[in-house]
């Protein structure tokens, strides 16, 4: 398992811990596991853990992670060749860790792509 205190990524997505929520980052609700990034394969970055809020912010490449508990770990649903779990230190209620998660992009001859994982 790979512990990230600051900036890790996992295949195609980006996590970078940050100071803040931007001004415009807006709760979603939460039903079961938090989907960080899907895949055009199908398969997907999840956070079951249950003291983690996503925000979204009107760009679908960009996501932010309110953690209050001491982590979140980060697992690749593939049922094949799965990338090692990810875990992000966390923080508490008071103070939790903020992180801003990217699916990373890639210049090809057509332009700017979505890297694909």
């Amino acid at each position: 398992m790979k512990i990230i205190n600051t900036v890790g990524a996992q295949g195609d997505v980006l996590f970078r811990r940050v100071d803040a929520l931007p001004p415009n980052a807006v709760e979603q609700k939460r039903e079961n596991r938090i989907v960080v990034s899907h895949s055009e394969t199908g398969h997907a970055h999840a956070i079951d853990d249950s003291g983690v809020i996503r925000y979204e912010v009107g760009n679908p490449m960009v996501c932010y992670l309110r953690i209050e508990g001491p982590w979140a770990d980060v697992i690749h649903h593939r049922g094949h060749d799965p990338h090692e779990t990810m875990r992000l230190r966390g923080g508490t209620r008071a103070k939790p860790a903020i992180y801003e998660v990217k699916r990373q992009r890639e210049a090809t001859p057509e332009g700017w792509t979505r890297v694909k994982d």
